[in-house]
């Protein structure tokens, strides 16, 4: 069944690579060939953090050029909107998405080698990107949050509306609670996990994890890049930023009782109550210290189930997001392996690895694709969620972390 998901992916690989395209009252420019993540019509558009997975299939499928034009697509986003945003349509001019480029950039470097390219492009435009979270969502403790640019009262109060319609809301009778909820709504679009009990309906007050290990990974890689250009001062500069910021994520997001990191709420200074799967990116970025790795593997069983890894913790108090429990995606998973790998824990990382694969294929053997969340409590496509009776068919992500835990699993011998 592996081998017959693989052959379907790379059938399906050119469904979801588009032509360049021109702007228009709906759609923004993109310069190069681009990837969406369906092959069907549901998606349209590139977004953001979905191309990053989406890039670590195409590599292992030897389509390394094209996800090369993702990431130079995401050049010309930056280098024209000073971001990239959440997606490549007009009404996504608001506000980003999780900030993984420093890293697509770097894994295509590390196969090409191209300084000119590194100097030219991509060092420029990762300074860039990094003024953009240090300058507009910033919080007072030193910290970063997702929030939107926008104050155009009109499009607050149709993201508020929307949001009601997702979770059968009543919509606020007062304008400024509309604008507030309005403002949450695209905070929470930006961080990627919308809709989730992490965030609430207090999207644009949470300084997460998940962002801030990725600006500490978006410096590392920075300092990488410099020492490579010969850029020395930078390099010290950026490794600075980047030690600075690691101390505070352990001063305000580690909660030792627990053994994990969590999100905070930088305005009440209040850690979230709900720990999330999110506590893995540091260790994917490799700032968790080795015994702050030992105490997160043990809580690993509060997300573990028998088909992979749930999103949150279960908890009486959740909103039914899609990114709540009992449901499980495909980046979560990969972040968690990753992580467990770079802190020698590669048992549990085979097991997380074997639990998504046979998740991923006993739904295709039963549904013929792959999809875009399951429920890892059931070990079924996820359905009934946010108002919509089943999950989106999906390649991007789902296929790029696919192939990955394949790849992972084949090369220790496991399939």
């Amino acid at each position: 069944m592996y081998s017959k998901i693989g052959n379907f992916i790379k059938a399906n690989w050119s469904g979801t690579i588009k032509p360049p395209r021109n702007g228009d009252d709906e759609f923004i420019t993109i310069p190069f060939p681009y990837t969406v993540p369906s092959i069907d019509d549901f998606f349209t558009e590139m977004y953001y953090w979905d191309t990053y997975f989406t890039n670590v299939g195409l590599i292992l499928s030897d389509n390394v050029a094209q996800a090369k034009n993702n990431v130079d697509n995401m050049v010309y986003f930056i280098n024209k909107y000073g971001f990239v945003p959440n997606a490549s349509v007009v009404s996504s001019l608001d506000r980003s998405q999780p900030p993984f480029f420093s890293q697509m950039a770097r894994e295509i470097f590390e196969i090409t080698e191209d300084k000119a390219w590194l100097e030219r492009d991509i060092y420029p435009a990762v300074i860039k990107e990094y003024d953009y979270w240090e300058n507009k969502r910033s919080t007072p403790n030193g910290l970063n949050c997702y929030s939107t640019s926008t104050t155009d009262e009109g499009r607050l109060i149709e993201c508020a509306a929307h949001l009601c319609r997702r979770f059968s809301l009543e919509m606020p009778e007062d304008k400024e609670t509309q604008l507030e909820w309005g403002r949450n709504a695209l905070a929470i679009f930006e961080s990627g996990w919308d809709c989730s009990s992490r965030f609430g309906w207090n999207g644009h007050s949470i300084a997460p994890i998940c962002l801030a290990s990725l600006l500490y990974m978006l410096e590392k890689n920075a300092a990488y890049f410099a020492e490579i250009l010969g850029k020395a001062d930078d390099f010290k500069l950026w490794n600075e930023r980047a030690d600075k910021r690691q101390q505070k994520i352990n001063k305000l997001l580690w909660d030792e009782q627990a053994g994990a990191f969590r999100d905070l709420n930088y305005v009440t200074g209040e850690q979230s109550s709900l720990l999330s799967v999110a506590t893995f990116y540091p260790l994917w970025v490799k700032l968790a210290t080795k015994e702050q790795a030992d105490k997160i593997v043990k809580a690993l069983s509060i997300f573990e189930t028998e088909y992979g890894l749930a999103c949150c913790e279960n908890s009486d108090n959740l909103l039914n997001g899609q990114w709540d429990y009992p449901h499980g995606w495909a980046p979560q998973h990969y972040i968690a392996i990753k992580g467990l790998l770079n802190y020698g824990k590669k048992d549990d990382a085979l097991r997380i690895a074997k639990k998504y694969a046979k998740l991923v294929a006993s739904t295709f053997e039963e549904t013929g694709n792959l999809w875009e969340k399951y429920n890892v409590v059931t070990g079924t496509v996820a359905t009934k969620v946010e108002g919509h009776a089943t999950s989106p068919t999906m390649m991007g992500w789902s296929a790029g972390v696919f192939l990955y835990c394949c790849d992972f699993l084949r090369k220790n011998g496991c399939i």
